[in-house]
């Protein structure tokens, strides 16, 4: 009798484990390119905005589940060997991005745009360029735009925006640490920058998310 409870016991946890690799494989797998910034005023030293943002779009999905997520070591590998420049990300082409898709095991792409990236004085309405706010404040907004697409046809199967605005705390200087302060530091999230930066990402996740499916 024992022996029979022991092996039902062990089938249910192989059907549960099963059910479990199932549902798994069914979430669509992304792969989310840094974002091209070449469209907004550069002031923040050799700070790659577009590598930051597209950090915390990836944490904002994993943290969601929906998708599942290539890793950005694998991508950043995989980049590297398909010869991705940074100039390639306004435009990228069906046909790298493609490769890459193959080369990841992934359908679908996330590639976009930063279309504002701003902080100012509050009140004054000086745009600060490479200059620390100290505890001052400043208002500062950000803003995002991507398509999704997929990879072994080219087609974009969707797009979304986000949008953040905030008046938290100071500003942030980038110009003080040549390679960047991070976007995970406690500085970066006490700033107005780092508080819109992130309501940004969370805003065009959720969007994103809306459009499920589209997804196959």
């Amino acid at each position: 009798m024992r022996k029979l409870i022991a092996g039902l016991a062990v089938a249910l946890a192989s059907v549960a484990l099963a059910g479990t690799a199932l549902a798994q494989s069914k979430r669509p797998a992304v792969a989310v390119m840094d974002f091209d910034y070449g469209t907004i005023d550069h002031w923040w030293g050799q700070y790659d905005i577009g590598k930051g943002m597209a950090d915390q779009v990836i944490d904002e999905l994993v943290n969601d589940g929906t998708f599942r997520v290539i890793e950005r070591k694998k991508l950043d590998t995989v980049l590297a060997e398909q010869d991705f420049a940074q100039s390639d990300r306004a435009d990228p082409s069906a046909s790298k991005l493609a490769k890459i898709g193959k080369v990841l095991g992934v359908k679908y792409i996330i590639a976009g745009s930063i279309t504002k990236f701003s902080t100012e004085k509050q009140g004054g309405g000086i745009h600060v360029k490479g200059i620390g706010l100290g505890g001052s404040k400043a208002k500062s907004q950000v803003a995002l735009t991507a398509r999704v697409i997929d990879a072994t046809t080219g087609e974009i199967v969707a797009s979304a925006k986000g949008l953040g605005e905030s008046n938290k705390g100071g500003g942030f200087n980038f110009s003080k640490d040549s390679f960047g302060v991070g976007t995970h530091s406690e500085e970066w999230r006490n700033s107005a920058l780092g508080d819109a930066q992130e309501q940004a990402c969370k805003q065009f996740v959720l969007a994103l998310i809306a459009k499920k499916d589209r997804f196959q």
